[in-house]
């Protein structure tokens, strides 16, 4: 079998409709929905199908900073700087029930894989865990020194890793409500955390423009990009655990390839900051938002038609079939030279792009380690 061909990413849709810069982004489980919230105070649904009008949710009292689909795509949650949670039902109605949840703002909120509990993130240096359909605090961590930007779980719901303006990132463990591990590195205020889809990595983006992967089994430092030329906002991890897309303050989107250890696009869409990206689901879009009030859709075009079948076909529960639990170290820096054209909605790539493996062997080395992921302690 050929090895596939990697297509540039292109611009799908343009999303208008809110009245002051976009925050965050996620696509629902089926990628039929599209949530968006923003500086406006609202909360946007758009619908992936033409021509379909969209849902704009209003409740909450100040910005929006964060939305997340839960794991079944039937609730979607809401953090605000009006210090309220707001766990809202994605449909024509909007119904929604508030969570009194901080004494600062809340800057993220994100469900659990089991769709139990949730945990959010705030300026009062704490992160709570709230139990969703009991609508009931959990529990507090607090042992940031300074607002908490982001708070995520692992994707089996044992651990959960919070970034903060203290320049930490902190592992924590669900059970025992101890943190693990304090990770020290960044040289400013960290805003934004994430999970690899293998739950063994953890990336971390900086106000310091730098991007930083951590093994959390080690603690060891992986991997470390300084691509940006300006604060980072946001991260996503694609699906297949092999890339990972970057939204930053000099108006870029930036894709790496996590395998090599390399730049393999700089997208060019957004005028000014682009503040929040997400990948979809199964990975075959991306929804990038901007201070420019707008939210962007993107088709990834590369090798998804082939992990989404591999994932489709292969993935035991709550486990991903990736063989990127163990990924290359890399030391990156900013590349001399480097163009940016604002013009163009996209660059091309920095170097020719080839598969590091071709399609068979890259399919028989993911479902090899399956036995391995799927394997208990």
């Amino acid at each position: 079998m050929a090895a596939p061909c990697l297509e540039d990413p292109s611009l799908e849709r343009h999303f208008k409709g809110h009245r002051d810069a976009v925050t965050c982004v996620d696509f629902s489980l089926n990628t039929k929905q599209l949530a968006s919230g923003s500086m406006d105070s609202c909360l946007m649904i758009w619908h992936m199908k033409p021509q379909s009008r969209a849902y704009r949710f209003a409740g909450h009292k100040d910005a929006v900073t964060s939305v997340n689909f839960s794991p079944s795509g039937h609730l979607l949650a809401s953090g605000s700087r009006d210090k309220t949670v707001r766990i809202w039902i994605p449909n024509v109605k909007g119904e929604s029930t508030v969570f009194r949840a901080h004494t600062a703002t809340v800057r993220s909120v994100h469900f659990c894989s089991d769709g139990q509990s949730f945990v959010t993130a705030s300026d009062d240096k704490t992160v709570k865990v709230w139990s969703t359909h009991r609508q009931k605090f959990l529990f507090s961590l607090s042992q940031h020194i300074n607002w908490v930007r982001c708070a995520r779980f692992s994707p089996d719901g044992r651990l959960i890793v919070s970034a903060s303006d203290d320049k930490t990132v902190k592992l924590w463990d669900k059970t025992t409500r101890e943190c693990v591990h304090s990770y020290c590195e960044h040289g400013g205020f960290v805003t934004y955390v994430d999970f690899h889809p293998s739950g063994t990595c953890i990336a971390a983006a900086g106000m310091d423009n730098t991007v930083k992967v951590w093994d959390v089994r080690t603690h060891r430092l992986l991997q470390h990009y300084q691509l940006h030329s300006a604060a980072v906002n946001a991260l996503s991890f694609h699906p297949s655990g092999n890339y990972l897309l970057t939204a930053s303050s000099d108006s870029t989107l930036k894709i790496l390839d996590l395998m090599e250890g390399r730049l393999l696009y700089t997208l060019h869409g957004h005028q000014g900051p682009a503040t929040a990206v997400a990948f979809s689901r199964t990975g075959e879009y991306f929804a990038s938002g901007g201070s420019d009030e707008q939210v962007m859709v993107w088709k990834s075009n590369f090798d998804v038609a082939d992990y989404g079948e591999v994932i489709k076909v292969h993935r035991p529960p709550a486990t991903l079939a990736t063989s990127s639990g163990n990924l290359p170290e890399v030391d990156y820096p900013v590349p001399a030279g480097r163009g940016r054209s604002q013009e163009s909605v996209q660059s091309q790539p920095q170097e020719p792009i080839s598969m590091p493996q071709t399609l068979t062997s890259t399919l028989e080395h993911i479902v090899g380690q399956l036995d391995v992921l799927t394997q208990g302690p």
